[in-house]
């Protein structure tokens, strides 16, 4: 019986659509009113453009090694070739966290947005979680998301690609007309104070949220067993990924801040939409509001691209139940993979606002985790395997992938207690150590029944 495999079916604007669908989602419309209260006009940029830089260098050991190794599974892949099954697990694991925790992000935001399109979806209370209603109708709206996005990527990678490139032009559209609205209705004087708290402070507080952010590039080399292109171009479309997302989000910062004084941010509840309002009516508002629709929707679905080719990396090596990695017979997508995080998503919004945002929180901190393993993994492989076919090659070579280190340690120390963007304690940190528990605690159980089963011979 011939094996049934992913199919290549993503060509050069599809896989860019992916990409920068997930780097730019929903956050640019709900939270840039935070990222510019919290650090000022150029402390917020400045925190992109800081992270911006470590996560280049970060696409750029992505890029030799996705060129390198271009399968299913991406970091996770590197990871085992350079040090085994272990610590591809850790690898794993951290991304599958960052990847659901997006989708129950997404989620929850559905629902706000969708009342500044069809009016209040607060009916039915059923329960308050950590000082949250819950609604049911609200809620249900969220769950039919998920299956809806579910469904249309066990339809196949094309489909959510088409799907992708379609609602990522609206979301272009609306940031355009965003920014040149404040070209011609901005003051410069709103944008100030250009730093609160010190530069450093304001800079690291806005940085440490960037990889949460801009994470989405990471779904290139989790799908490059599906790009039908040249190797090397799958590296050079990772970099133009990072580059790409942290000017947009430097631009829709400096956009907002000239259109809205610190006052008017924090009346807003959604400043990018308001923002469009102030300089364009009320059909630049109900723009935005799709633009913010259209970021749900490409993150989301991106994610769930990402996230389920994450789950059938880890069970076709063995490291997860064999029955996540199955292909579906007719779409040749993981279609196991998809339904359990199609099913996490439509429980999601029945759990409370306050604990998806630590939920959320928490999945910031398996991004930059598994960034510290693509950078181990690039210089074990350049010492261990240097002869290995390399259709892209990191500019600077072992230095890039020193300072990919350095760096990326560098922001996991900022999720640390004692630095702005430490996590909370005690919620977050539960998130995380028993997230990491429970895998702990598989991978355990998982070695003691292979070694303990019984022999054939």
């Amino acid at each position: 019986m011939t094996k049934i495999e992913l199919s290549k079916e993503l060509k050069i604007r599809d896989t860019l659509a992916l990409a920068f669908g997930c780097m730019i989602g929903w956050g640019w419309v709900v939270l840039v009113d935070e990222w510019i209260l919290r650090s000022g006009t150029f402390g917020a940029v400045f925190g992109f453009v800081s992270a911006g830089i470590v996560l280049t260098i970060v696409g750029l050991l992505y890029a030799e090694l996705a060129a390198a190794m271009p399968k299913a599974g991406g970091a996770q892949i590197y990871s085992m070739r350079a040090f085994g099954k272990n610590m591809a697990f850790i690898c794993g694991w951290s991304l599958i966290l960052c990847y659901i925790s997006v989708t129950i992000f997404e989620a929850v935001a559905l629902p706000q947005v969708a009342e500044y399109i069809v009016g209040d979806l607060k009916h039915i209370p059923l329960w308050s979680i950590a000082g949250n209603d819950v609604y049911l109708s609200s809620a249900t709206v969220g769950a039919i998301g998920s299956a809806v996005i579910g469904y249309i990527n066990i339809r196949g990678v094309k489909t959510s690609a088409v799907f992708q490139t379609s609602i990522t032009a609206v979301i272009l559209i609306a940031g355009i007309l965003l920014m040149t609205g404040s070209v011609g209705f901005g003051v410069i004087q709103n944008a100030e104070p250009l730093f609160v708290g010190g530069v450093a402070g304001s800079v690291i507080a806005v940085m440490v949220m960037a990889p949460f952010m801009m994470g989405g590039f990471d779904v290139i080399p989790q799908a490059a067993s599906e790009i039908n292109l040249e190797p090397k171009k799958i590296g050079n479309l990772i970099v133009v990924a990072v580059i790409v997302g942290t000017i947009w989000y430097c631009c829709i910062i400096l956009a907002v801040s000239l259109l809205f004084n610190n006052d008017e941010l924090v009346a807003s509840s959604l400043p990018a939409v308001d923002a469009a309002g102030k300089a364009w009516g009320d059909w630049g508002r109900q723009l935005l509001v799709l633009g913010g629709l259209a970021g749900i929707l490409t993150s989301w679905n991106g994610f769930m691209v990402g996230g389920s080719r994450a789950i059938y990396a880890l069970a076709n090596a063995g490291l997860l139940p064999r029955f996540l990695s199955k292909i579906h017979p007719k779409y040749h997508t993981p279609y196991n993979a998809i339904i359990v995080i199609a099913l996490i998503g439509c429980a999601a919004p029945f759990l409370g606002r306050q604990l998806l945002v630590w939920i959320s929180n928490a999945g910031s901190l398996g991004f930059v985790i598994a960034y510290v393993m693509v950078a181990l993994s690039f210089i074990q492989l350049r010492r261990k395997e240097p002869t290995m076919p390399r259709p892209f090659k990191t500019p600077g070579g072992m230095l890039t992938g020193i300072l990919g280190l350095v760096g990326t340690v560098g922001l996991c120390i900022l999720y640390l207690p004692g630095s702005p963007g430490a996590l909370l304690w005690p919620h977050e940190w539960i998130i995380i150590i028993c997230w990491y528990g429970l895998g702990v605690i598989y991978l355990f159980f998982t070695h003691h029944i292979k070694r303990n089963k019984p022999s054939n011979i």
